[in-house]
């Protein structure tokens, strides 16, 4: 079974709570690699689109949708307080996006982390990696590399399989098996996956 969805791979191939819990493609700084592994076998997968608080247009937020939003969905899940964010020129809504999210380990920060992404090249490079022989069984008997060269617009994203780090499996269950409460559906909520609203 593919890692990433039929609805997602068409996507990527046409041409239309706190910093430390999310591993953000955007957060990654030019030249930068980012090791980790894979908790769960299939991303979740959403759709995404930014607002901007009426009376304070700098501060924005996402707003997360289980199936692709109807324009109706949209004005009501922004309410009165938000309104939909510009486009890069300015000249119309953003789009909405496919969005996928997936628990992993990072190495580099030792814990657990949700890897969220809207990038098209991104899940591109999982669908191919996830079909090649060596990984088709299991995406997560190996660990990813995700590194990104560029700024803005010319900005690429490479995923790149590597073999696990044998000596930390024991560090990676540990930390996961801490994650009793995770669950990545509070996003569409605006919740945070690692803890129950209270």
């Amino acid at each position: 079974m593919p890692f990433i969805s039929t609805v997602a791979r068409e996507d990527a191939a046409s041409s239309s709570s706190t910093k430390d819990d999310y591993l953000n493609p955007s957060s990654i700084k030019s030249g930068q690699k980012v090791r980790f592994k894979l908790l769960a076998e299939e991303p979740f997968m959403f759709y995404e689109l930014w607002g901007n608080e009426v009376n304070d247009p700098e501060r924005r937020k996402p707003f997360r949708f289980a199936e692709d939003p109807t324009a109706e969905d949209i004005t009501e899940k922004l309410g009165d307080d938000y309104v939909r964010s510009l486009s890069r020129d300015g000249k119309m809504n953003e789009p909405c996006k496919i969005a996928h999210a997936v628990p992993i380990y990072n190495y580099d920060l030792e814990r657990v982390q949700v890897f969220s992404w809207v990038q098209k090249t991104i899940t591109q490079q999982f669908d191919v990696i996830s079909q090649l022989e060596d990984y088709a069984d299991s995406m997560t008997d190996c660990d990813f590399y995700l590194s990104r060269e560029g700024q803005g617009t010319d900005t690429k994203y490479t995923v790149q399989a590597a073999p696990k780090k044998k000596a930390m499996a024991k560090a990676v269950d540990e930390a996961w098996e801490a994650e009793k409460e995770f669950d990545l559906e509070r996003l569409l909520k605006g919740g945070n996956p690692f803890k129950e609203e209270e």
